[in-house]
């Protein structure tokens, strides 16, 4: 979704807040957010050439400055600074700041009055919503400046990948589409696809329309990509000539999906990493598929369950985050509930002082919970192999654990004797003898908000 569109829907969902949100729209327009991302950028690009330490001081100085401004003029951690002691001028290193509890998404959904600034009008900042993938939605409020500032990190980290501004790109990412599949956006220049209408019998149609665009550039939910994917191996179709890359965020790629995805379209698969929230932004090296979280950004930490610090490589934890930039609505140690695995201390190949991981694994939400207890991750269990091949989509959903459900979209050579047997065993094996599995077959699967996919409806209470 571009942030036109995220504006446009946050207006339709909060009528009251849509005069702050048609100004914005208005401001995406003019010569000053051209400027300002332009700025942003150049700002980006020369400071990806500092030394660790300069890097270091600029996040103590940018996460003093957010906890300045928020013990003076946010309700709620002025509040919260007394309760634990915190003295923002006394933050000598970026890990004091651990002195202070992490922040719950349930927080900000309850006392979002008392996260606002007192000191910034309405008419400077603009309202979002996360589309709720982890089961909690959460409604925010960033400053004006937020809109260009991610454009310009976002194209730094994807010219690694040979994008440029302006290039010719289609979006499957969720974009609502009124009366038809695609539009052309005259402001971005892009092939809008709507990614809710990704059924068996119009992937020809999109299909054709791709090719007919000739995009150099698909920035799409990893979802939708492997649909179109999916289609284009099944068919035998070649690759689109033009796409030079797949771009694909907001939503966890699994390794299955990126095979597919370069199998069918011949190029590489860019994964990057954010969240509306907009306390933490990364994307892969144009060297291999480490994350390259920026420092500029954020303040990111990983940590265990019991709140400690996680830094062995290899070693995963939960991603909890401060944004750097943030004065409408500072979100300080705020939870992401995303998981990652901790990287090298830093990246060889391009040189670059950034923190890495090696991968998202995932989100606390895409975990099933055995009867034991066991955890076992999405990624262990979705699959690319023969035994889906007769299997449009599939998603699992969990109420109770030890027991999961698998609905499937099949296909018509789908077999319910031959393939659900033999899906069952091969499922059964990774889930181990602690987990009951029922399948169900159905017509269609719907998209969640902003037509995301979730491989797992999961309906437990996981710490979310």
């Amino acid at each position: 979704m571009s942030v036109t569109e995220a504006l446009r829907a946050a207006a339709a969902k909060a009528p009251d807040r849509a005069l702050g949100v048609t100004a914005a729209i208005g401001r995406l327009t003019s010569p000053r957010y051209w400027r300002g991302v332009h700025r942003w950028q150049r700002f980006v690009e020369e400071s990806e050439r500092w030394s660790p330490e300069r890097l270091e001081a600029y996040q103590l100085e940018r996460l003093s400055a957010v906890l300045a401004h928020s013990a003076e003029h946010v309700p709620y951690y002025r509040e919260l600074f007394v309760e634990h002691g915190f003295e923002p001028g006394d933050l000598r290193s970026l890990e004091d700041v651990r002195a202070l509890p992490m922040l719950e998404k349930r927080v900000v959904q309850e006392r979002t009055d008392e996260l606002i600034a007192q000191n910034i009008p309405p008419s400077n900042r603009s309202y979002f919503t996360t589309a709720g993938s982890s089961g909690t939605p959460v409604g925010f409020w960033h400053d004006n400046d937020e809109h260009h500032r991610q454009r310009a990190f976002m194209t730094v980290q994807w010219k690694r990948v040979g994008y440029t501004e302006g290039a010719r790109s289609a979006v499957l990412r969720g974009s609502v589409v009124h009366g038809a599949l695609w539009q052309k956006d005259a402001l971005n220049g892009t092939l809008v696809m709507s990614s809710y209408h990704l059924t068996q019998d119009r992937l020809p149609a999109y299909v054709a329309r791709l090719r007919a665009f000739s995009p150099a550039f698909v920035q799409a939910y990893p979802s939708s990509a492997a649909i179109v994917a999916r289609y284009l191996v099944d068919a035998g179709e070649p690759p689109i000539a033009s796409v030079r890359a797949i771009l694909c965020g907001s939503e966890t790629l699994f390794p299955e999906q990126r095979e597919l995805i370069e199998q069918a379209f011949g190029c590489r698969v860019y994964s990057w990493y954010g969240q509306s929230e907009a306390v933490a932004l990364g994307g892969e090296c144009e060297h291999d598929r480490t994350i390259h979280l920026f420092p500029q950004y954020g303040y990111v930490e990983v940590v265990a369950e019991d709140g400690s610090p996680v830094t062995e490589r290899g070693a995963i934890g939960e991603i909890v985050a401060t944004g750097l930039h943030a004065r409408a609505m500072p979100l300080i140690r705020y939870r992401t509930n995303d998981l990652g695995i901790v990287g090298a201390d830093r990246c060889e190949r391009c040189g670059r002082p950034y923190r890495l991981l090696e991968r998202i694994e995932g989100r606390l939400q895409e975990f099933v919970v055995t009867s034991t207890g066991r955890r076992i991750s999405m990624t262990a269990i979705n699959m690319h192999s023969p035994v889906f091949d007769n299997v449009f989509q599939f998603r699992f959903a969990q109420e109770r654990p030890g027991e999961v459900r698998l609905r499937i979209v099949p296909k018509e050579s789908y077999s319910r004797d031959a393939d659900g047997a033999q899906i069952e065993r091969e499922l059964l094996q990774k889930l181990g003898d602690d987990m009951a599995l029922r399948l169900e077959l159905v017509d269609e699967i719907p998209r969640g908000g902003r037509g995301k996919y979730r491989f797992l409806d999961q309906m437990l209470d996981l710490g979310a």
